[in-house]
């Protein structure tokens, strides 16, 4: 599971600045109006092989601004979601009463706090450092978030004690059944547990919005993340479409493969899109998974067309395999777990070396990158850097001469000689001196 921190401060101390330097791209915008950054924003961070997902907020303000109620509940929302929270500070101010407002709702929270003092560019701004001591956390780091002073430290701090909950990590595959609501999630999971070669050992509920079941298949562990049920939102300020989804999100984090149900009955809406993008942007294997097919009159016809329906709607996900079934008959739930254990195979496949090179270097000399400006495309040397999903870096005399539509080209090669299905395969291209986390 990826550990999740959330990023809180009032209005203009630089968290959108710090989130964008810590993800490495410009996701959230910056500028100097309080109330930008009003929902949540989610990226990733990658630091010397640690991974984990942060989020960013919007100013908490004890004024009666507009939307400041819708915001302080989506900072309460990613409070919750996080393990670890930075509460960001301006150096330049000083301590303020919309600093203490967010001390307290933390305090509430229970988790671990870093306070990073931010805009520590000076000697003036560090006339106030010592005011923030005043919130009663025990860990206090110096940045800059605009001239990068102080954000290996707080990475350092951020990370720490990510290693060992890492090695307590589970090798065993985890499956989550997502979808929108009311397309046969929870009628999935009980077909499965039922099935005859399926043994459920025990049940878990989790902190997670979702419940965990250990279950066997063929002899083989499994834990299968079951997003049936649902909690009181409390004043969550969200609709039931918008909250199902952030469930769902959550869900697929922790997930290595996705079973992504539709009803057969009501067909593929936008919705159903935006899940398998976020399970695709996270990594994950997938499976399509096509419920109450038995309510169909022609089933052999209807596989075909509504399979080619399904290749049009989902053009991102070429490779992802599409099962047909009945959750509640169990028609062809029996074809579903062997689709399961080929994508838990092709997810931590590895390629040797060598070999991903021949291949590689055939695409190449069959068909040469184009040339840009005089300049043509070189690769020097391939080899896969990790797994879950299968990871390529490839040596390149310049990443900036890469085409999108080359890059696909290669992604084509790599999966015509090598069994994905099911699974993303993540490119990146470096040049030979560059410098990477």
């Amino acid at each position: 599971m990826i550990p999740t921190v959330c990023i809180v401060g009032r209005p203009n101390v630089g968290k959108s600045t710090l989130f964008n330097k810590l993800v490495g791209k410009k996701i959230s915008i910056i500028e100097d109006t309080p109330g930008v950054t009003r929902d949540r924003i989610y990226g990733e961070v990658n630091y010397r092989g640690y991974n984990f997902n942060l989020i960013d907020t919007g100013g908490i303000d004890v004024s009666k601004e507009l939307f400041n109620n819708e915001i302080k509940v989506q900072v309460e929302i990613g409070v919750i979601e996080a393990e670890k929270i930075i509460f960001v500070v301006d150096a330049k101010e000083g301590l303020t009463a919309n600093d203490l407002e967010v001390r307290d709702l933390l305090r509430k929270s229970g988790k671990e706090v870093i306070v990073a003092i931010n805009k520590v560019d000076n000697k003036e701004a560090e006339k106030h450092l010592y005011d923030f001591y005043e919130l009663g956390f025990d860990k206090y780091i110096e940045i800059s978030g605009e001239h990068n002073k102080g954000i290996a430290d707080l990475l350092d701090e951020i990370v720490t004690d990510f290693k060992q909950k890492q090695k307590e990590e589970t090798d065993i595959t985890k499956i989550c059944v997502i979808g929108r609501p009311n397309v046969g999630k929870s009628s999935l999971v009980n077909a499965l547990l039922n099935e005859e070669r399926v043994i459920v050992s025990n049940i878990a509920g989790t902190t997670r919005d979702a419940i965990d079941i250990d279950f066997k298949y063929d002899k083989e562990d499994y834990i299968l993340i079951d997003t049936a049920g649902m909690r009181k939102k409390g004043k969550v300020f969200e609709s039931i479409e918008k909250y199902s989804l952030l469930r769902s999100m959550r869900a697929i984090d922790r997930a290595d493969i996705c079973l992504l149900v539709i009803n057969r009955e009501e067909g593929i809406i936008e919705h159903d899109k935006h899940i398998a993008g976020y399970a695709i942007e996270k990594g994950k294997g997938i499976i399509i998974v096509v419920n109450k097919w038995d309510t169909v009159e022609e089933k052999d016809k209807d596989i075909k067309n509504f399979t080619k329906e399904l290749r049009e709607e989902f053009k991102f996900i070429p490779y992802a395999p599409i099962v047909f079934l009945s959750a509640l008959t169990k028609k062809r739930i029996h074809t579903l777990m062997p689709e399961v254990k080929k994508v838990k195979q092709n997810i931590i496949k590895e390629i040797k070396t060598s070999t991903l090179n021949n291949i590689i270097q055939e695409a190449y000399q069959l068909n040469p990158a184009p040339s840009y400006k005089g300049k043509r495309l070189k690769i020097y040397y391939v080899y896969q850097t990790g797994t879950k999903p299968p990871k390529f870096t490839f040596n390149v005399n310049d990443k900036g001469l890469v085409h999108f539509s080359y890059e696909r080209y290669i992604e084509n090669k790599i999966r015509e000689n090598f069994d994905f299905e099911g699974t993303p395969i993540q490119i990146q291209f470096k040049n030979k001196n560059d410098i990477l986390w």
